[in-house]
């Protein structure tokens, strides 16, 4: 099973750059363009808890889980 972060769907909803919301997380930039990119091949725990708690979101509306059929078929 595929996952994928919701974050920069998220983030562009709110009309949050990915600059702005790692300053404002005090995390590093090139952690939240990770995040952001659909090539996340692992995270922390306490890094999406810290998002959630931020974004004020539970981990389910940040992670999906994502069929590979469909996955494939955007390829």
């Amino acid at each position: 099973m595929k996952i994928h972060i919701r974050l920069r769907e998220i983030l562009a909803e709110r009309g949050i750059s990915q600059r702005q919301f790692a300053l404002s997380m005090n995390m590093r930039i090139a952690t939240i363009n990770h995040l952001c990119s659909n090539s996340v091949d692992r995270v922390y725990i306490r890094t999406l808890e810290q998002i959630c708690e931020a974004l004020d979101i539970t981990v389910d509306q940040l992670v999906v889980s994502v069929n590979e059929k469909e996955d494939a078929a955007d390829k």
